[in-house]
């Protein structure tokens, strides 16, 4: 069993940005020296999540807008009295979301559905620099 650990950087427009990862996330697989296994994708910060989604333009207005209609930004959040920062509503959303997931591979290459992608949702209030861990596990 082999275990490589890699980094993802991007950066975010905050505000239920929803970026496809899955070109990044099948080159580490593609690139590490594993051929079969898992990848778990973590999300460093606490106000992000991550998913699978049809990544079409359609489903990504429904999901943002579904985020708004369960969690809006515009009601009281007890946080936001704490810090002041406003961004109550993203450490909520990204914790029902979750901060991780985990994608088999086989011969490299991610078993992903033809319409699935792997997106990284930033709930934040504004833009944001973000780093991703992916270990990849496996023979």
């Amino acid at each position: 069993m082999m275990v490589v650990t890699e980094d993802i950087t991007f950066q975010t427009k905050g505000n239920c940005d929803i970026i496809d990862i899955t070109p990044q996330v099948a080159k580490k697989v593609e690139e590490s020296r594993v051929s079969n296994g898992i990848v778990t994708l973590f999300v460093c910060g606490s106000t992000a999540g991550i998913t699978t989604i049809e990544y079409e333009s359609g489903l990504l207005k429904d999901f943002k807008d579904m985020w708004n209609r369960v969690i809006p930004q515009s009601i009281p959040y007890e946080h936001n009295k704490t810090w002041g920062d406003g961004n109550g509503h993203s450490h909520v959303c990204a914790s029902m979301l979750g901060a991780s997931l985990t994608i088999p591979f086989v011969n490299k290459r991610l078993t992903l559905g033809t319409w699935q992608q792997i997106v990284f949702i930033d709930f934040d209030n504004r833009p944001r620099s973000r780093k991703m861990v992916l270990q990849i596990m496996g023979e």
